[in-house]
């Protein structure tokens, strides 16, 4: 299978289990643990939550996690605060990175969006150097635009 038709599939499925549902925290519990289980080299998969001038953690999979993050700090606290997409091969050499789990090498971290306002970000970790190319972007960044067709 290709990777777009993989993540064409992983979208499907995000439709189907936020049919209907308007609660953004069951919809981010079910979008972390689907990624998880079907993301490979992933260790870690969450949303955190943008409230004032911070990130709060929200539902994830994967081992005990950062709980505040300032926005504009580390790689999600960067995505929040600018807006864009963050894909980054090796988190050790981004400015600030914040390391929750030492054994993270990799992150992509993208915006999500109600209104045109940036309300959460998806972060999605890897222990491989280079996890996330350009196909794994585009599949994740649809993901999220059908994540923010719940929001209400």
């Amino acid at each position: 299978m290709s990777k777009a038709d993989f993540y064409q599939t992983l979208n499907a499925q995000v439709s189907a289990i936020i049919a209907g549902e308007t609660d953004s925290i069951a919809n981010m519990a079910n979008i972390s643990a689907l990624l998880f289980d079907a993301l490979d080299e992933v260790n870690w998969v969450g949303f955190y939550r943008c409230f004032d001038e911070e990130l709060v953690l929200g539902p994830f999979q994967g081992k005990v996690a950062c709980i505040r993050i300032p926005l504009g700090a580390g790689v999600c606290g960067t995505a929040a605060k600018t807006g864009e997409v963050q894909r980054i091969a090796d988190v050790h050499q981004f400015s600030g990175h914040i390391a929750c789990d030492a054994a993270s090498n990799a992150e992509i971290v993208l915006p999500v969006r109600k209104e045109g306002k940036v309300v959460a970000v998806l972060d999605i970790d890897s222990t491989r150097f280079e996890r996330f190319d350009a196909d794994d972007q585009a599949g994740l960044e649809a993901l999220v635009q059908t994540f923010e067709s719940s929001l209400v």
